[in-house]
């Protein structure tokens, strides 16, 4: 496998201004913590998943965040009002029908604006490595090259990660195909990932998963993947949690 090389940046990128932050899910395999609150409030190493979210994009300059809600919505909604701060919140309402990612994104897309956005999941925790995650993305996005740029994580570093990788890259970091059947792909997706508005089109009725949106990428050459450099966790069962945090204090 030839080791990707990171993809030269562009001088003058910025941060994304507007973030989309994933945080509808129902939290079936966090249960029994979520019988009673959303997953984005579950907390790990005394803050909220929501919480760890928020700060990572208040850090990298973030100014407005897009917030989509189904399950327990009425808690969330009161958390991202008396929590959350110095971020502007605009709530994705999906409480009549959760649309999944794809959907999520779709249906938030005219809260979105038209300049590339971040997209981030509230249930995965990630720490900083030796450069701001975010603004390492935002350092390698080419809006003429791309229409999402992915952070991924070795999988052989994807702590907690139940599955067996996401995708593989070739030598200058574009994604160029999914793990096969029977196989392990080298690279897991954290959860975090920048994309261009353009790709967010001609989709279809009702929920769907943001698995169409990248396939389309992936097949026209403009996906591309960034390696973590910090550290990373999925928590996504209860035993992640102290898991984790056993992480944390071991750094």
């Amino acid at each position: 496998m030839s080791r990707p090389r990171y993809i030269r940046p562009d001088p003058g990128a910025a941060v994304p201004t507007t973030a989309m932050v994933m945080a509808a899910g129902i939290g079936k395999r966090m249960r029994p913590l979520t019988a009673t609150r959303p997953k984005p409030l579950v907390e790990v190493a005394g803050r909220t998943l929501l919480d760890h979210t928020f700060d990572r994009l208040r850090a990298a300059g973030v100014q407005r965040a897009v917030v989509n809600v189904h399950y327990l919505a009425d808690a969330l909604e009161a958390h991202l009002r008396h929590r959350v701060h110095g971020i502007e919140v605009i709530v994705s309402d999906e409480r009549e029908q959760l649309m999944e990612t794809g959907g999520g994104l779709a249906k938030a897309l005219p809260l979105l604006g038209d300049a590339p956005f971040l997209v981030v999941n509230s249930d995965n925790f990630w720490v900083d490595g030796p450069t701001d995650a975010i603004r390492q993305l935002a350092a390698r996005w080419n809006d003429g090259t791309m229409d999402a740029l992915l952070l991924l994580v070795p999988y052989a570093r994807a702590h907690n990660h139940g599955g067996q990788g996401d995708f593989h890259l070739d030598a200058a970091g574009r994604i160029v195909g999914r793990r096969k059947p029977g196989r392990v792909a080298p690279f897991v997706y954290t959860g975090l990932q920048i994309v261009s508005p353009r790709l967010i089109r001609d989709w279809p009725a009702g929920p769907f998963s943001t698995n169409l949106f990248w396939d389309r990428a992936i097949a026209a050459g403009r996906a591309f993947g960034v390696v973590h450099q910090g550290l990373w966790s999925e928590v996504n069962v209860p035993g992640a949690i102290a898991r984790t945090e056993a992480l944390l204090a071991d750094g």
